[in-house]
C-alpha cells in the first residue's frame, strides 16, 4: 500500500523543520554564512542556478532531498525511462525523452526500441523542411512557398509558437510563420488576412485529426484557400498534417506522404519536439532543430543521473514543494529577461498546470495536500512596470524563477547590461528588502516610512545561461519537464494525463447541437441548469 504523503517521516520532519524556519529572514541566512550565495548553487547542462535567496538551510535541503528518496523519485525516473506505463490512467509509457535520443540509444516500448522510428520521422522532417527552405516545393500554380501557417491547439500551438518566438534570432527571415489555434474566428482572421494562398502553406497538427477547434480552422483554411486557387487538388500542396489518422488526413485532400507521426506515449504538452515542431524545424532549419534536441537530452542525462542535490530539475521541483505545501505559496512566477522569451511562461503554464493541476492519487485517494500552483510572467523589464510591486510589497508570498543570459543576441549600447542589472537588483530587493531603520536614515519623512520600506524575504531562483540558442532552449524547456515531473511523483499524481478538459468538451458539443437546432425547437428542449439555460437563450436571441 502506497503510504501517505503526509505522513511520511520527511514529510513530518519538514513540518517540525518549517516551524522552527518559517520566520528566519534571508539577511540573516547570508550574514550567518558569508559563502552562502556559491554554496547554494548548482550548474548542467550550460545553466547555472542560484537557489541561495531562498528560504531555507542545508537542514532543509537535506530533508526535501530525504524526501524524494522516500516519494521513490529515483524509481519513477527510471521506470519513465525504461518505458514503463507510468501514465497509469491511460496505460501509456511516457516517452518524451526518446524524441531527442541519439540515433545509438536504446529506448524501448512494449519491448520494441522507438529510437528508430523517431530518428526516420526525423529524417522526413529533414527533407521536407529542407525542399520548403530551399524553395523546390511549391505551390499549385507554381509559387515558392512564403508564408506557413501552424494550426493546432494545446501542445500543438503552445510549443510551436514559443520555440518559434524563443528563437526567432536563427529563423529565416524571407518567410513569414503563423500560428492558428483559437476557434473564434478572429484568430484565422487575422492570421491570414495579408498573406498569399498562392505562397502558403498550412501544417494541420492534431494526432487523431478529430480535434473540434484544429479541425474547424483546417476547414477554414482549406475554404479559404480553394476560393482564391480553385483546384481541390491545390490542397496536396498548400497542406500537411502532423496526425496518426492517415483515413481523415486523406479524406481531408492531404496526401498522406505528407502526413507527419508520432506516438501515444509523447503527450500534447511535451510534443514540441517531435513532428509537432515541423514548423519550427522550416523556420530555424534542421540543424539548429537537432541542436535544440541536443539540449534537451543533455539535459535529460542529467536528470537521469545527477544525485539529488545537484540535480537542477529534482532542486527546482522540491523547491516549489516546499513554498507550495508548507509556506502556502499558490503561484509561481516565472520571469526571463529576455524578449525572445515572451512566449516562455505561456508555455509553462500548460506544462505546469495540465500535468500537476490534480486532485486524485495515483491509486483514485483524493488529495489532502495542495498539488500544482499557479504559474504567471511576462519578460523583463516590462513586467517590473506592471506587477512587481505585488512581489514586493503585497501580502502573498510569490516565489520568482529569473531567466538571465550573459550574452545578448541583439547588442545595443549598454542596453543588456542594464538589463541584466536590473535583474541581479530584483532579486537582491525580494531578499534583503529595506528596513524602516534604513528608510528613515535616509531622510524620508516618519509618515512616509512605512510605504517606502520592503519587508524582503521573497525568495528567488536565478537561472543565468551564456547564450539563448537552440540547444540552450532544449535544456530550460527539459529542466521544467523534469521540475514538473518530480512535484508530482512527490504528489503521488499522474502527471501525464488531462481528464480535467474533457467535461467541457463534451458540454460544447452537446450544447454546439442545441445551437443548431434552436431555430426549430427554441429552448424548451435544453436541460441545463437555469443559468446556461438562459445565456443560450439570450445568445440565440441576439446573434446575428
Amino acid at each position: 500500500m502506497i503510504q501517505i504523503l503526509t505522513e511520511r517521516p520527511a514529510w513530518k520532519a519538514l513540518e517540525e523543520h518549517y516551524q522552527t524556519i518559517k520566520d528566519l529572514h534571508l539577511r540573516q541566512l547570508f550574514a550567518d554564512d558569508p559563502d552562502r550565495g556559491g554554496r547554494f548553487t548548482a550548474e548542467a547542462a550550460g545553466i547555472y542556478l542560484d537557489y541561495s535567496k531562498n528560504r531555507l538551510t542545508a537542514e532543509t535541503l537535506r530533508l526535501l532531498v530525504q524526501l524524494a528518496e522516500e516519494c521513490g523519485l529515483r524509481e519513477r525516473i527510471d521506470a519513465m525511462f525504461r518505458g514503463d506505463r507510468i501514465n497509469s490512467t491511460e496505460q501509456r509509457a511516457v516517452l518524451h525523452i526518446a524524441l531527442r535520443a541519439p540515433g545509438h540509444e536504446q529506448i524501448l516500448a512494449d519491448g520494441v526500441d522507438v529510437v528508430p522510428e523517431v530518428h526516420a520521422v526525423l529524417d522526413r522532417m529533414t527533407g521536407f523542411a529542407d525542399q520548403v527552405r530551399s524553395g523546390q516545393w511549391l505551390g499549385h500554380t507554381g509559387k515558392r512557398i512564403r508564408n506557413i501557417v501552424n494550426i493546432g491547439i494545446g501542445g500543438s500551438d503552445l510549443g510551436p509558437v514559443m520555440a518559434y518566438e524563443a528563437l526567432r534570432h536563427y529563423s529565416l527571415r524571407d518567410m513569414s510563420f503563423r500560428f492558428i489555434s483559437n476557434v473564434d474566428g478572429t484568430d484565422f482572421a487575422e492570421a491570414t488576412r495579408d498573406i498569399d494562398p498562392h505562397e502558403t502553406l498550412f501544417i494541420i497538427c492534431s494526432k487523431t485529426f478529430t480535434t473540434t477547434e484544429t479541425l474547424a480552422n483546417a476547414d477554414a483554411a482549406r475554404r479559404w484557400m480553394l476560393d482564391k486557387i480553385g483546384d481541390f487538388r491545390a490542397v496536396r500542396k498548400h497542406f500537411v498534417a502532423v496526425s496518426t489518422n492517415a483515413g481523415e488526413v486523406s479524406e481531408f485532400g492531404i496526401d498522406t506522404a505528407n502526413m507527419f507521426g508520432f506516438w501515444d506515449w509523447v503527450g500534447g504538452r511535451y510534443s514540441m519536439d517531435s513532428a509537432i515542431g515541423l514548423s519550427t524545424m522550416i523556420a530555424i532549419g534542421p540543424q539548429n532543430f537537432r541542436a535544440m534536441l541536443a539540449g534537451f537530452h543533455e539535459m535529460d542525462a542529467h536528470f537521469q543521473k545527477a544525485p539529488f542535490d545537484q540535480n537542477l530539475p529534482v532542486l527546482m521541483g522540491l523547491l516549489a514543494i516546499w513554498y507550495n505545501n508548507f509556506f502556502d505559496a499558490q503561484t509561481i512566477a516565472v520571469l526571463p529577461y529576455e524578449q525572445y522569451l515572451k512566449r516562455f511562461p505561456a508555455y509553462l503554464q500548460q506544462l505546469t498546470m495540465e500535468s500537476n493541476g490534480k486532485s486524485t492519487t495515483l491509486d483514485g485517494a483524493r488529495v489532502d495536500y495542495h498539488t500544482s500552483p499557479v504559474v504567471w510572467g511576462e519578460p523583463g523589464t516590462n513586467g517590473q512596470h506592471s506587477f512587481y510591486q505585488l512581489i514586493h510589497q503585497g501580502t502573498r508570498l510569490i516565489p520568482c524563477d529569473f531567466i538571465g543570459f550573459c550574452e545578448p543576441l541583439n547588442p545595443l549600447g549598454s542596453q543588456h547590461d542594464l538589463l541584466m542589472a536590473n535583474l541581479f537588483a530584483q532579486t537582491e530587493a525580494l531578499a534583503f528588502g529595506k528596513t524602516l531603520d534604513e528608510v528613515k536614515a535616509e531622510g524620508t519623512p516618519g509618515w512616509l516610512c512605512p510605504h517606502r520600506s520592503f519587508e524582503g524575504n521573497r525568495p528567488t531562483n536565478t537561472l543565468l545561461v551564456e547564450r539563448l540558442t537552440p540547444h540552450t532552449l532544449g535544456t530550460l524547456v527539459a529542466l521544467y519537464e523534469h521540475s514538473v515531473f518530480t512535484q508530482g511523483v512527490i504528489w503521488n499524481i499522474d502527471s501525464f494525463d488531462q481528464w480535467g478538459v474533457e467535461l467541457g468538451k463534451a458540454l460544447a458539443k452537446r450544447i454546439m447541437g442545441e445551437l443548431e437546432n434552436m431555430g426549430s425547437t427554441g429552448g424548451d428542449s435544453l436541460k441545463h441548469d437555469s443559468s446556461t439555460n438562459t445565456l443560450i437563450c439570450r445568445y440565440s436571441a441576439k446573434k446575428t
